[in-house]
């Protein structure tokens, strides 16, 4: 391949990258999709995902529910209790990079529910709570 079809695949292939992001938007719609398919006519709640990141769980002695580690402002960094590591902030308007990887946020859920609710979120758990994200995040 000569060097300017090198450069032109590059700057095609950068120039797509933009357009494979995900929206917070996107992401949640696609949780309320599958959530639709067990609760007929689901539509996310910020409530209810603000009730879900504030709720005290207490599987876990260390971390008992999402704002032990997060806060309770979503806007501000959040600070991990077992391994003292920075937490960048949940708010997708403060981070725009939060909620546009729907690998990463599927990562995500699923590890820090499994250790804060002791198990899966469900769908709508997690449609619920990338909703209460998008409204603001505080409690």
């Amino acid at each position: 391949m000569n060097v300017n079809k090198l450069c032109i695949t590059m700057l095609m292939l950068a120039g797509a990258a933009p357009a494979l992001a995900e929206t917070p938007q996107q992401i949640q719609a696609t949780y309320s999709a599958e959530a639709s398919q067990v609760i007929p006519d689901f539509n996310p709640s910020a409530q209810r995902g603000r009730d879900l990141f504030v709720k005290q769980w207490n599987v876990s002695a260390n971390q008992p529910s999402c704002t032990t580690c997060h806060g309770k402002d979503m806007h501000a960094e959040g600070k991990h209790v077992v391994t003292g590591k920075t937490i960048a902030p949940l708010s997708p308007v403060v981070d725009a990079e939060r909620f546009t990887s729907a690998k990463k946020v599927a990562k995500w859920f699923k590890r820090n529910c499994s250790e804060v609710v002791g198990r899966e979120c469900t769908a709508a758990e997690k449609a619920d709570f990338i909703q209460f994200a998008i409204e603001g995040g505080k409690v």
